[in-house]
């Protein structure tokens, strides 16, 4: 494992963090815990990975890039 102090320990999960505290949750008051939950659960699964493109994937959502991932491997 690496050392306390290792910026790029967390980057992938702040990265992420951030994203969603951007594009999500900013500007919104819940009611419930639930509703909350929801609504955060509905931005990762309905939204974030099979709409959003990434750039690291090539400008791909990340369902899209484990479809031709698979495809790929099959015609191996």
């Amino acid at each position: 494992m690496s050392r306390r102090g290792n910026c790029h320990d967390n980057a992938v999960a702040e990265s992420f963090f951030q994203l969603l505290k951007r594009e999500r949750i900013r500007r919104k008051t819940y009611s419930t815990r639930d509703a909350a939950r929801q609504d955060i659960f509905d931005y990762i699964e309905m939204f974030y990975n099979p709409v959003r493109k990434h750039g690291y994937n090539g400008n791909l959502s990340p369902i899209e890039f484990e479809r031709r991932y698979f495809e790929e491997l099959k015609s191996v």
